[in-house]
């Protein structure tokens, strides 16, 4: 099929790939322009866009659609059977939804209609889910709201991060699009039960409450890596966590209490009273500006000693 893929982190990398190797003519390939990135804040390209360079793919940078008609008029004149999407960054206006022959295609990271939204792997570590998924959607102007073509589901296991889900569900995406093309399924309609949104990230929402239990608090753990990360204040600084595990504690004592020098942290029980008997093991820690150690490597040289307060 001539088609145009619509995408711009790692995410949509293994799509657009899929696509390329099954055969179909890429018109044009859509990315996020290249923004300041590194210490020279130099133009750096999105990894799609750097994909789309070394399979020989013309490359597009709008930054906007909905009021360009110039780049809606472009998008119109390629001539498409389809347009395949895949965390663009950008919303599509309903002249260029309707431009393709057969409409546009999302590649979305959950399981419709649960998560949709900006996050949807991490909302689905944040809350426990016991799986998650792909699902290709016929786009439409709301947000996820289209009909569902395909979908196909993973486990997240009790010790599963992001990173690992994350790359899990990219290359099913890669798969279950070039099914969705061979195929055409016919869409079905998104049940009106079940709708959850996952919102956009901020570096805020890394902060470690301690005053929640420790399931949840490890949940943030995996689910926030690598971004925006997760974190603590001591002593002024602002200490990143990339590894935990929740464990039972001996005692019980106030949140955010270290309850040994190992870095093994008093836990609340998602209330603002009463203490528990659950606790966080910090397992990897980070100070800002240097490398990222184990806690025992770590807190030979920035002691945590028992009994001190985390904020």
């Amino acid at each position: 099929m001539r088609l145009a893929f619509m995408g711009s982190p790692d995410f949509a990398v293994p799509a657009l790939r899929a696509l390329h190797a099954a055969g179909h003519e890429v018109a044009a390939v859509y990315t996020q322009p290249p923004r300041p990135s590194g210490r020279g804040h130099r133009e750096t390209p999105c990894p799609v866009h750097r994909a789309a360079l070394e399979l020989g793919l013309p490359v597009r940078n709008p930054t906007r659609l909905r009021r360009d008609a110039e780049a809606q008029a472009e998008f119109a004149a390629l001539d498409l059977d389809v347009a395949v999407v895949a965390a663009y960054g950008l919303i599509l206006p309903a002249a260029m939804l309707a431009a393709p022959r057969r409409g546009c295609l999302n590649i979305h990271a959950s399981l419709l209609p649960r998560w949709r939204g900006a996050g949807p792997i991490q909302a689905a570590i944040l809350e426990g889910d016991a799986e998650t998924g792909i699902t290709i959607m016929q786009m439409e102007e709301g947000l996820d709201t289209g009909p569902m073509l395909l979908a196909s589901r993973i486990p997240i296991g009790p010790r599963d991060a992001t990173p690992a889900i994350h790359d899990a569900l990219a290359e099913m995406g890669g798969r279950l699009i070039l099914q969705a093309l061979a195929e055409n399924p016919a869409p079905v309609p998104q049940p009106e039960q079940g709708v959850t949104y996952a919102p956009k990230l901020s570096k805020a929402d890394g902060r470690l409450d301690w005053a929640q239990d420790a399931a949840a608090l490890d949940r943030r753990v995996r689910a926030l890596n690598p971004w925006p990360g997760t974190f603590f204040e001591h002593q002024g600084e602002v200490l990143r966590v990339l590894e935990a595990e929740p464990v039972a504690a001996s005692r019980a004592a106030p949140p955010g209490t270290l309850l040994d020098d190992a870095a093994l942290v008093a836990c609340g029980t998602g209330s603002s009273t009463g203490s528990s008997t659950g606790a966080l093991r910090l397992l990897r820690l980070q100070r800002a500006g240097r490398a990222a150690l184990p806690a025992a490597e770590f807190l030979r040289g920035h002691a945590l000693p028992a009994g001190t307060r985390l904020g």
